[in-house]
């Protein structure tokens, strides 16, 4: 199945966080997530790596802005998630972001006329 762009927020299961890569000052990445009502959890991690940018400020500081992750899930899909170091909307905005999915098995979506397709 092709790679499919998402970039829908998702709901980490606050329980699940991996606390150990909080205590050095990166996110915890969640074992479990919400999207779309389903609960996903995350089986291996593939690759890690953050996007950084210049300090909007005008110092010659980089900083990072989104840490990235390449997982499986437990259904063997492979999913894209970042976290979003400033969200959109200030604290209030989701930091979360499932970014990509790419799954192994045949879907069905449905479609604004409530017919089905195959992905």
């Amino acid at each position: 199945m092709p790679e499919r762009f998402i970039s829908e927020a998702i709901q980490p299961v606050a329980e699940t966080y991996d606390t150990a890569r909080m205590a050095v000052g990166e996110p915890g990445l969640p074992q479990e997530f919400v999207w779309r009502g389903r609960t996903f959890k995350v089986a291996a991690v593939l690759r890690t790596w953050r996007d950084t940018g210049k300090c909007r400020h005008g110092s010659p500081e980089l900083y990072v802005r989104k840490h990235w992750f390449e997982i499986t899930t437990s259904a063997d899909d492979t999913m894209k998630i970042y976290f979003d170091r400033q969200p959109r909307g200030g604290r209030h905005g989701a930091r979360w972001w499932l970014f990509s999915v790419k799954e192994t098995r045949e879907c069905l979506y449905f479609i604004g006329n409530g017919t089905a397709h195959n992905t």
